[in-house]
């Protein structure tokens, strides 16, 4: 049985319509299997620049922090020099208050002796040894020694324990305090 050049014309059409249809799904498979890698590779490329952004501010973020624990440290010890600059004036303060009111009381010579009587017990409790050694003015040698026979007793009194005081006649406080 022989094809008539139809029919051959037919297959023939009939085989390309194949072919092309066969070309077209492979042309779609390897365009879907591109589309595929490329959206891997893009998803991947996507990931890594999303988590060197991530790890960029979280950086950024740390060093931010990092800078105000520095500030706040800074403010911090600027406040506390501030409040120990401001004690420490308070205290020269005092301290020139009290000089100016010594000298103000050295001059009343009965204020004067009851403030040291005073200050020789308050020692003498405080030190609670019994051996003492008091330096003074040369001026007030008298007055001292008169406040410490008088704070003996009482200080035995109150402790009952001896105390030896000797007044330092070799070094003297100065005579301007």
């Amino acid at each position: 049985m022989a094809l008539t050049d139809a029919d051959v014309q037919k297959q023939i059409k009939h085989m390309m319509a194949f072919i092309e249809q066969e070309a077209n799904e492979k042309v779609e498979e390897i365009d879907a299997k591109a589309e595929e890698e490329f959206n891997i590779e893009k998803g991947r490329l996507v990931q890594t620049q999303r988590v060197k952004i991530m790890e960029y501010y979280e950086k950024k973020e740390k060093q931010i922090e990092q800078h105000k624990k520095i500030q706040m440290s800074n403010l911090m010890n600027q406040s506390r020099l501030k409040v120990l600059k401001a004690r420490d004036d308070m205290i020269a303060d005092l301290l020139h208050e009290a000089r100016q009111r010594l000298a103000e009381i050295a001059q009343d010579p009965a204020m004067y002796s009851t403030l040291m009587e005073g200050l020789l017990l308050q020692g003498f409790y405080r030190l609670l040894e019994p051996k003492v050694t008091v330096r003074c003015r040369q001026q007030d040698v008298e007055m001292v020694q008169a406040a410490v026979n008088k704070n003996i007793p009482i200080y035995k009194e109150a402790v009952k324990s001896n105390i030896v005081v000797k007044i330092d006649m070799e070094r003297f406080l100065p005579s301007d305090m």
